[in-house]
């Protein structure tokens, strides 16, 4: 990768990555498809821990990709003097550094903001954390799960009167990447205006609260007399606004507005439903839910399938959709011409397909350096002859020495 065309909107500006999983790696996942060059430090000797997580052949991970490609990598030990040397020697030569080690470990690794500030008053650098770099709760590990707990968001998130339901999709992580993102992005503007550097403390719980769009100014505003909870497939504020079982499977139709509800109403065969004291507003209906439920899911056993029960909606500008399968999705139209499901072809793993970059530009915004992840310390090399001018001798030393660790595949992991 070291030495390919890096053009895009970003072209121009390094990033130091001190990331692994998701969160952080889909902050300099995006800063590296906008054209960015992101060196992605790796612990030695494994490297990310999410090169061993997902699908695996031959020690090449899908997982690892998705989150990486674009990416070069130098595998280096950070527990050793002369390895932390070759990360201070990269900073002056970095516009942004990220990480998402728990808090204070970057601290402890002799990284912290007011160091490297030393190293390069312009640098920006953004920690990634759980629960966030400062508070009560910034000393407790975690993950997105962690995360969706302390939010509230697993409390209102699944059957009432069972178990919260813990999502399948990396909200949270996917989320915060892009919430650094942006942050990262709104620095880079300052600075060029200022020349000042800055340090971004973004976290998954932040990003969580962030997303809560009724239930939080609902109970508030209320007194405290709303209690939001868990209140399964519908909406617990709004209907009809849930998951309908069809006879080929769920589609899911939002018509909690008047002028929704009334073609709700005329699709499913019961105009006079406009009027029936039980459904004439909003929170008429969701008093009544059972019952409009009840009708819309015995409308639905009359079509012939979900298709044909969408469309029918759709004619009266009705907001609904067949809920997906995976299989369904990676095979969508929409979402191949709009290439939010994407192709890659992987010298390992051959060709599949991963999600798509998610924003749309009128002018190219994207680089065109290779769309390929990279082996462990597959840019050991390149990038300290590139930018501190090391010899093969010392790179040859620094391997022998456990220093540095490049490990190509395929590879079998015991």
């Amino acid at each position: 990768m070291a030495g390919a065309s890096r053009q895009g909107m970003l072209a121009g500006y390094k990033v130091l990555d001190f990331t692994q999983i998701v969160a952080g790696p889909t902050t300099t996942r995006l800063l590296a498809e906008m054209g960015a060059e992101v060196i992605k430090v790796e612990q030695a000797p494994k490297g990310d821990p999410a090169r061993l997580n997902g699908i695996l052949k031959k020690g090449r991970s899908g997982y690892f990709i998705q989150h990486n490609v674009c990416k070069q990598s130098l595998c280096v030990n950070l527990k050793t003097e002369e390895g932390r040397d070759i990360v201070r020697g990269l900073v002056p030569h970095m516009d942004v550094v990220v990480e998402n080690y728990s808090p204070g470990a970057i601290k402890r690794l002799g990284f912290a903001y007011e160091e490297l500030q030393k190293l390069n008053s312009r640098i920006i650098m953004c920690s990634i954390s759980a629960l966030g770099q400062t508070g009560p709760l910034s000393h407790v590990p975690g993950y997105d799960f962690i995360a969706q707990a302390y939010s509230g968001f697993n409390e209102v998130t699944g059957e009432r009167g069972r178990a919260p339901a813990m999502p399948q999709a990396a909200i949270g992580d996917v989320s915060t990447g892009v919430h650094a993102f942006g942050a990262i992005a709104c620095a880079l503007l300052h600075r060029e205006r200022t020349g000042e550097g800055q340090y971004i403390d973004v976290s998954l719980l932040d990003a969580y609260i962030h997303s809560h769009d009724f239930t939080i100014q609902s109970h508030s505003a209320s007194g405290g007399k709303f209690v939001p909870t868990r209140s399964g497939a519908h909406h617990m504020g709004l209907a009809p606004c849930g998951i309908f079982q069809a006879k080929d499977g769920f589609v899911v139709i939002v018509g909690a507005l008047d002028h929704q509800w009334q073609g709700v109403a005329r699709t499913i065969g019961h105009p006079e439903f406009v009027e029936d004291p039980r459904f004439r507003t909003n929170r008429d209906r969701v008093h009544h839910k059972k019952e409009l439920i009840h009708a819309i899911e015995a409308w639905l056993d009359t079509m012939p399938n979900r298709e044909e029960a969408v469309a029918a909606l759709h004619r009266e500008r009705v907001p609904a959709a067949p809920v997906l399968t995976i299989p369904e999705v990676v095979n969508h139209p929409h979402l191949l011409e709009r290439e939010a499901i994407r192709p890659i072809q992987d010298k390992v793993l051959g060709d599949f397909v991963l999600p798509g970059f998610p924003f749309r530009f009128s002018s190219s915004a994207r680089t065109d350096a290779p769309f390929e992840a990279p082996d462990l310390g597959e840019h050991n090399e390149s990038v300290l002859r590139n930018y501190l001018n090391y010899t093969a001798d010392q790179l040859e030393r620094l391997a022998r020495d456990g220093i540095l660790v490049s490990r190509p595949t395929p590879v079998e992991y015991e």
